[in-house]
């Protein structure tokens, strides 16, 4: 493939953005990123005219794909033709919350913000104040956007910044313990219960290589919660209306979490956050309550407009089923592979996520119990070696996705994860055939 265009538009980046890029991960590829000029289904055109499979997805909110179906395309342009925003309400932010309260079962009540990072950035605020405490228990190896309460690195005892600018005496509000270690989770509530405010958790730990939680793993956290006084919440930027469908991860998982906080789907593509939960804390938000928060752009008409009609097309339609299908498809597939050419390798997701994990595992590959992707079952001979923490996916072989594997996947037309730790996204504009040439090109870059 001819990337001349891609080339040459990054080295005039380099020269007006840090990095060449606006979000640091899109800098990951080698030598340089793909820029991208259109999408359509489950493809993207670039700059020089290749087109690709895409499973990057947007990083996680196109789950109808690049097309807009004819509703959602109407009601955006509709809304943008009425005029860019007002700082005012409109009704079609009344609509939207009151679809999301009808269908995810712990949220009463919600506020949009614009991005997953302000969402969780308000709803550390909001249990701090709920609670009048000051330290968030986080998972290692987790992502909840960049900001200070969770860009800390260590454990329980040595909580540090993992970002220069953050203040240590801001990592010292933060507790970081493993995922998938109740142990761990009770010892940091035994030393410093009385001061924990909250405990931040992702469903499913999708932003670090898709690390699955081992059964009752989530009911020790909102016993704990439920014992100290502290609040749950659960971080469903990535698991929200893709897994569990329209009653999001918490719904599959029968967990009833005190905040959610959402972004990606929930705006249809377009730039969105959202925290939901209870009403007795979620009215502790300005005005109602004393815990300051506001936005220019918050509910913006056409994001609402997009999200609502994006949640709608799902449940007037297939798509959960469509989605689900190829990703199970796809981990098979994937298991069958690493099986005969990288049996190390682990192959993890659920529903419409799917990753393949360069991990060094010894012994059998995957086998019966695992073929969806690693479910952290005890039967499967490979529990023991399958990540069980976020933390787990930075000993993968990093060196060798990024410099031979992901290339050689670009160089047949399919766009892989960025990096070894972000998760890839079925769309409703993926095909079977594009499964079966993604499945190819994987073997052939093995």
């Amino acid at each position: 493939m001819n990337h001349d265009a891609s080339r040459s538009l990054y080295d005039r980046a380099l020269s007006v953005m840090p990095g060449g890029v606006n979000s640091s991960v899109r800098a990951a590829p080698q030598p340089y990123p793909v820029f991208v000029e259109g999408g359509d289904g489950g493809h993207v055109v670039d700059a020089d005219g290749n087109r690709y499979i895409d499973w990057i997805g947007g990083l996680g909110p196109l789950l109808l794909g690049h097309d807009m179906p004819e509703q959602l395309q109407a009601a955006v342009q509709s809304r943008a033709a009425e005029g860019p925003m007002y700082g005012m309400p409109s009704g079609i932010e009344v609509e939207h919350a009151e679809f999301v309260c009808r269908h995810v079962p712990s949220v009463e009540m919600i506020r949009f913000v614009n991005s997953g990072t302000e969402a969780t950035v308000s709803a550390c605020r909001l249990a701090r104040a709920v609670t009048g405490r000051n330290k968030i228990l986080i998972m290692q190896g987790g992502y909840h956007g960049a900001q200070e309460s969770t860009l800390v690195e260590g454990d329980a005892d040595d909580p540090r910044p993992s970002s220069a600018g953050i203040p240590q005496a801001f990592a010292e509000h933060t507790i970081p313990v493993p995922f998938n270690d109740p142990g761990a989770a009770r010892s940091a509530f035994e030393a410093h219960g009385e001061d924990i405010a909250a405990v931040l958790v992702e469903p499913i730990q999708a932003n670090m290589g898709i690390v699955y939680p081992e059964d009752g793993y989530h009911e020790r956290l909102r016993g704990l919660c439920d014992e100290y006084g502290s609040l749950l919440i659960f971080d469903e930027v990535i698991t929200g209306f893709r897994v569990g469908g329209l009653g999001c991860a918490q719904s599959e998982f029968g967990i009833d979490p005190d905040i959610t906080t959402f972004g990606k789907i929930i705006g249809g593509g377009f730039p969105v956050g959202a925290i939901g939960g209870k009403t007795e804390y979620l009215e502790r938000f300005t005005p109602s309550g004393d815990v300051f928060q506001a936005g220019t752009f918050s509910g913006h008409p056409v994001t609402m407009a997009a999200g609502l009609e994006t949640l709608k097309y799902c449940a007037e339609n297939d798509v959960y089923d469509h989605v689900d299908r190829l990703g199970r498809t796809l981990r098979e597939g994937l298991s069958d592979l690493v099986a005969d050419h990288a049996p190390e390798y682990t192959v993890a997701g659920s529903h419409s996520i799917f990753k393949l994990v360069f991990t060094r595992a010894e012994g059998a590959p995957q086998d019966g119990p695992c073929r969806n992707g690693c479910r952290q079952d005890p039967s499967c001979s490979r529990y023991d070696a399958c990540p069980k923490r976020g933390t787990d996916v930075t000993r993968a072989e990093t060196d060798r996705y990024a410099r031979l594997f992901r290339p050689a996947m670009r160089e047949r037309g399919v766009l892989v994860s960025q990096n070894q730790f972000e998760s890839n996204f079925v769309s409703y504009g993926h095909t079977d055939e594009d499964v079966e040439e993604t499945l190819e090109a994987y073997k052939e870059a093995l």
